[in-house]
């Protein structure tokens, strides 16, 4: 596939099927010749990631290396969520399902606010301490023997108990980013995606995709 430019498009699948992610995904690679899918645009079937591992990076890597062996393309994962000091890193892995396995992001929000009012007040003046953490893993079947690259991004704040702003997804409403008045919900997409943790993460994929495109490019050209 070429675009209007005449460069080769690669096909990018991403391990997710949260839209609201996908379509970040799809603004922070913007400028950068591929095509961002979602793996059930690919696939009739997609597999059920189990994801069971005890870090971000576990998890993001089982789905890169499980989507990316059933797609044999070129794939990337993402695992991200909220940590707060107060209650001992978590939500963390458990984010997404920290009310229950099938939690809405409303539900979630009630459950952390129902885990914070059992604290009392927050420790310091401006709520309780946070950061929302993203790592990133990118898998080529054809490149690098299919290792799993992998990076992390993190967006320091706090938690707000009163859920503000219409944008984003999950716990945006109440996360509150440190060196603004602003929950990351209120946040201009253009501003999100420039410091929010996927895009810090993205800056340091940015260079990794771009190496393996070019290994891609030149293998193509070989076989060619």
């Amino acid at each position: 596939m070429a675009s209007n430019d005449g460069r080769h498009v690669e096909t990018l699948v991403v391990a997710t099927g949260n839209r609201g992610k996908l379509e970040e995904l799809r603004a922070l690679l913007s400028g950068l010749p591929v095509e961002v899918k979602a793996v059930a645009d690919v696939m009739g079937d997609p597999p059920q990631v189990e994801e069971d591992g005890e870090t971000f990076a576990d998890n993001a890597i089982k789905k890169a290396r499980e989507v990316s062996h059933a797609t044999m393309m070129l794939t990337l994962a993402d695992d991200s969520g909220l940590e707060v000091d107060a209650l001992g890193g978590r939500p963390g892995v458990r984010s997404a399902r920290f009310a229950h396995a099938r939690a809405t992001d409303a539900e979630n929000n009630a459950a952390l606010l129902s885990a914070l009012d059992a604290l009392g007040d927050p420790p310091v003046t401006g709520g309780f301490p946070a950061r929302f953490r993203c790592v990133l893993a990118l898998i080529d079947p054809y490149t690098g023997g299919g290792k799993p690259h992998t990076v992390e991004g993190v967006c320091p704040g706090s938690i707000t108990r009163t859920a503000r702003g219409s944008g984003g997804f999950g716990y945006d409403p109440l996360f509150v980013v440190d060196g603004t008045e602003q929950t990351m919900a209120e946040l201009p997409d253009e501003e999100k995606n420039r410091i929010s943790h996927r895009a810090r993460a993205f800056a340091g994929l940015r260079p990794l995709l771009e190496r393996v495109l070019h290994e891609r490019a030149e293998q193509a050209s070989r076989v060619a």
